[in-house]
């Protein structure tokens, strides 16, 4: 079983959903504004997942672009970005998808193909 982690408001998070339904793929829900990740998982699945500490940032969110993350994001630590995403759920990109070997942030259907078969 994967943790499939979302908003509910968000458009792209009930494409995906739509997606592990259709496809019949179990999953754990998880409402990231209401539980928002830890240091330690964020930690954890930053590790595991072999991307950019950026792409775990919602670049596109009100929150981001309010904090003017863009400019400071350059001039912060691994350890300070990783500790300002584990304040606020709406800070982290979503949906993630995350397996025993895999994490996947936001939604690509080709990319969720590949990985879920």
């Amino acid at each position: 079983m994967v943790k499939f982690i979302c908003y509910e408001k968000c458009s792209t998070c009930k494409k995906a959903k739509k997606f592990l339904d259709d496809n019949s793929i179990s999953y754990e829900l998880r409402d990231i504004k209401e539980h928002n990740p830890s240091l330690e998982e964020l930690k954890c699945w930053y590790e595991k997942s072999g991307l950019p500490l950026k792409r775990f940032f919602n670049t596109s969110g009100l929150l981001y672009k309010s904090l003017q993350l863009k400019d400071k994001l350059p001039l912060m630590s691994e350890s300070e970005q990783l500790s300002l995403l584990s304040t606020d759920g709406m800070l982290v990109k979503r949906p993630l998808l995350i397996g025993d070997d895999f994490v996947l942030t936001g939604f690509k259907e080709a990319q969720w193909t590949e990985k879920l078969k």
